[in-house]
């Protein structure tokens, strides 16, 4: 299959991009640097989605598209990095459906990425795909994402947003930032230790991708998530006996909301989600639970 990938160089991207070849698939980047370091394999486009539809070239052979692109969320929000984040999200996937409006043969399936930050702040109610959209910057961000990538259908492509929970994997994302302070015993609970927190192994979440391409049956929102959500203090404990390492400090939430202003909100959030959809689907997560996904990551 020809399937062209956005944000193929970034965390996540570094692990689907090996997989798709190793398949078989032919692959075709959208990236702002032709350096991707993928080799020849791997055909690239510059793409800037702030400024410009995705050239032509990159999007006419494509059978599938996986649209990963966005500026990353993990950062202070000033007024100019919330403007970013938006747009990267909305009006990226605004024009990569423009730009497939253009196709005389338009690809099968569009999957895009969305988050769990879509739900909000929402203690300990048990989130699915049918759960209505909380309140709050990200979560807005997430309904005009998703709205933007809807817009495909009308054109006849199916469409699948992953609602991606916390990814786990050591070369980056959340659990490469808490190595470092709990490998030196400075680990510990955020605030009360209470929210919960959705993950899924990065594995799990790629192949929930590769399933997506493949199921003509998978569409509309999907939590890519564990089926098995743990509280933080439960993570903390979990993560500490791996590593073997003490966790005995608690970072207070005051502590992280003057470091990261709003953007700390969304880390002592509490969302308890679900993957109702994949699992209703027929698939199979390889790392359903914490224990033996940091045991595979960090063991």
């Amino acid at each position: 299959m020809n399937i062209t990938v956005t944000g193929g160089t970034g965390f996540l991207g570094r692990r689907l991009v090996p997989r798709l070849l190793a398949e078989g698939h032919r692959v075709h980047l959208l990236v702002r640097h032709v350096r991707t370091g993928f080799g020849p394999d791997v055909q690239c486009s510059i793409w800037n989605a702030y400024t410009m539809e995705p050239a032509p070239e990159s999007l006419v052979e494509a059978e599938a598209v996986i649209h990963l692109a966005g500026e990353p969320v993990a950062q202070r929000w000033t007024p100019s990095t919330k403007r970013r984040i938006r747009d990267s999200r909305t009006l990226g996937t605004e024009r990569l459906v423009e730009a497939i409006s253009h196709l005389s043969r338009r690809p099968s399936v569009l999957v895009s990425a969305s988050a769990i930050g879509l739900y909000g702040d929402r203690g300990d109610e048990s989130l699915t795909e049918s759960s209505a959209p909380g309140k709050g910057f990200l979560a807005e961000v997430c309904v005009e994402w998703e709205k933007a990538a809807d817009a495909a259908e009308s054109l006849g492509v199916r469409v699948v947003k992953l609602r991606t929970g916390v990814a786990l994997g050591k070369e980056g994302g959340a659990l490469a930032q808490m190595l470092t302070p709990f490998q030196w015993g400075l680990g510990g609970p955020i605030a009360s230790g209470g929210q919960w927190m959705s993950w899924i192994h990065a594995e799990d979440l790629v192949s929930l991708m590769l399933f997506a391409l493949e199921h003509a049956a998978f569409s509309g929102p999907v939590s890519a998530t564990s089926p098995n959500p743990a509280t933080n203090a439960e993570f903390t404990r979990e993560l500490a006996r791996v590593l073997r390492r003490p966790a005995l400090f608690t970072v207070p939430a005051g502590a992280l909301r003057l470091l990261y202003g709003e953007m700390a909100e969304i880390v002592l959030g509490s969302q308890r989600v679900l993957p109702k959809a994949a699992l209703d689907a027929g698939f199979e997560f390889k790392y359903p639970n914490l224990q033996g996904a940091l045991q595979n990551l960090l063991g």
